[in-house]
């Protein structure tokens, strides 16, 4: 089994909710272990936000799951591009992955696959392999963007971790109705993944690039 403890581990988020869906129990745990985990959302989706909450709702609600998950305030990022802009913006992004780079000297990257239908999320994954391309790289899973998934890597997580993660998601009162936006769905796919390796709960990744 692959160990990331007291790896520096960088996630990379198209959206403010992407890291806790993709990987929120992973990021749980890595800090559990020691890690320094640092989390970059690119857009605040200020543009779709429904009109029955504040337009920039979504950068207060990414500040409060990311403590739930342990994230340092520090260690959160946030960048103000416009949602569905980011394959206008492909220059403009690679530098700004560039930056964190050199700023953060991470070995470990979490990003979308390259196979996410949505174009932000598409466009993130190919800049951030152009960027980090001698890092370990993992995809995490969003299955309501992905067509392909090739489920090549699990990270077993507990109940613990994975209870941070569905807190995390349920900070995002601006997502609630989304049909994929609730404890049964997550604790579901949680379970799924733990089953294709004999265990109670696990995330799942595609392995792009291994670093050891």
């Amino acid at each position: 089994m692959l160990n990331l403890k007291d790896k520096r581990v960088l996630i990379l988020a198209p959206h403010t909710d992407d890291a806790e869906f993709g990987c929120g129990a992973t990021i749980s745990k890595l800090i559990e272990q020691g890690s320094e985990v640092y989390s970059v959302a690119f857009s605040a989706c200020q543009q779709s936000v429904l009109k029955q909450f504040p337009s920039d709702i979504l950068i207060t609600e990414v500040k409060e799951a990311s403590v739930e998950l342990g994230i340092k305030k520090e260690n959160l990022i946030l960048l103000d591009y416009a949602v569905r802009t980011f394959n206008y913006k492909r220059q403009e992004i690679l530098e700004d992955l560039l930056k964190l780079r050199s700023d953060i000297e991470p070995s470990v990257i979490f990003m979308p696959t390259m196979h996410d239908l949505h174009q932000d999320h598409l466009t993130i994954a190919q800049e951030g392999l152009r960027a980090f391309k001698f890092c370990t790289i993992f995809s995490y899973e969003l299955p309501w963007n992905n067509l392909q998934f090739a489920s090549s890597s699990f990270s077993v997580v507990t109940e613990t971790h994975l209870k941070k993660k569905i807190n995390a998601i349920t900070k995002y009162k601006s997502q609630a109705h989304r049909n994929y936006a609730n404890e049964e769905f997550i604790r579901s796919l949680a379970r799924v993944r733990g089953t294709q390796i004999n265990e109670s709960y696990a995330e799942c990744f595609e392995l792009i690039r291994l670093k050891f």
